[in-house]
């Protein structure tokens, strides 16, 4: 009996046992809750110790709309829906805890009586369209040429490739986004100035109003993929050189296999994981939105609401943006690691 049960206890520890790779998970999913506790803090804290009053800025520019002046009971609402600087700071915290609980953003200033949530939503779409599209096909563009460029390293296509792209990687985007802008817009007049649809069109799913949307959408886009795509290709292009030197191509090679299979199969598939990884995160900043290209063309994304918003000092907006932000990094952050755990086995035997 003793020696049955001695063997049936390692057993059930056996059965408790928690995965690897789960409690590696696990232990990145409790990072990533306490650092989105520290940016919802943080989001609280700073527009606070910045000089202004969001509850007076709104009462003044209701006094100057109506030449009047407002009623105490007036202004009690006012800071009822704005918050009082005055008041406590611990109570504060807990009532914008409670507001974000229900997905309560807040009142914008600048477009009052809007509310965040529907500014967000107004602007997300033309955002995640926009730069969502265009950093997929820079990824897809730069990983694919830097992968050839990589397994001919040497070559005349490397020799033209590779400089140039570390040329244009050099530009700054907006700068390409104005000159782009100049020749394009204003000098061959083959795209709109500015804007993200012709006005006189209604929103909705109309071939017309699609096509106005591509039409207007073709130069920034154009212009974020060229000035992305060579990150992805320096990138990839050096994770080649590196990957075609490793022993398991080198046999992959010596069995006879294509080149083509070999750079696909073995020497593409290990060198891309560093490139996935910072794709991923990409994909957690498309929600801000590409900020200069925005206010360049005018675009109506969240970039270019953020921008507005910091002009006009909208508080509630800002912290909206931030907020919106911050979850959409933190959690392409957290599907980098999750993804990477399950491509790559040494990260989860190192945890």
């Amino acid at each position: 009996m003793t020696a049955i049960a001695a063997s049936a206890a390692p057993a059930a520890g056996r059965r408790l046992r928690i995965p690897r790779r789960w409690g590696f998970l696990l232990r990145r999913l409790g990072f990533y809750l306490a650092a989105t506790w520290s940016a919802i803090t943080l989001n609280f804290f700073l527009p606070r110790m910045m000089p202004g009053d969001p509850s007076a800025a709104i009462v003044e520019k209701l006094q100057a709309v109506s030449g009047q002046q407002m009623s105490p009971s007036a202004m009690e609402s006012v800071q009822k829906v704005f918050g009082n600087p005055h008041a406590n700071i611990f109570r504060q915290y807990v009532d914008y805890l409670v507001q974000l609980a229900h997905f309560d953003l807040g009142i914008s200033i600048s477009n009052y009586p809007t509310p965040v949530t529907s500014l967000l939503r107004q602007g997300l779409p033309w955002t995640m369209l926009l730069v969502g599209v265009t950093t997929v096909i820079a990824f897809v563009l730069g990983t694919g040429i830097g992968a050839m460029a990589g397994w001919k390293a040497g070559s005349r296509f490397d020799a033209i490739v590779s400089p140039l792209t570390t040329f244009v990687s050099a530009v700054p985007y907006f700068w390409m986004a104005l000159v782009g802008l100049w020749f394009f817009a204003f000098q061959l007049d083959w795209f709109p100035l500015s804007g993200g649809y012709d006005a006189d069109l209604s929103i909705g799913f109309s071939p017309s109003f699609v096509l106005s949307v591509l039409h207007y959408g073709a130069l920034p886009a154009a212009t974020i993929v060229f000035s992305a795509f060579g990150g992805w290709l320096l990138g990839m292009r050096n994770m080649t050189v590196t990957t075609v030197r490793e022993d398991y191509v080198l046999l992959a090679q010596a069995k006879g296999l294509s080149g083509r299979r070999v750079m696909l199969r073995y020497a593409a598939r290990n060198a891309v994981l560093p490139n996935f990884t910072g794709f991923t995160l990409a994909l957690g900043h498309v929600v801000g939105g590409a900020l200069l290209t925005e206010v360049v063309f005018n675009y109506p994304g969240i970039g270019y609401l953020l921008y507005t918003s910091l002009q006009q000092r909208d508080y509630p907006v800002m912290q909206g943006v931030f907020f919106l932000i911050t979850l959409t990094v933190l959690l392409a952050n957290l599907l980098a690691d999750s993804v990477y755990v399950l491509l790559d086995p040494r990260i989860r035997e190192g945890g």
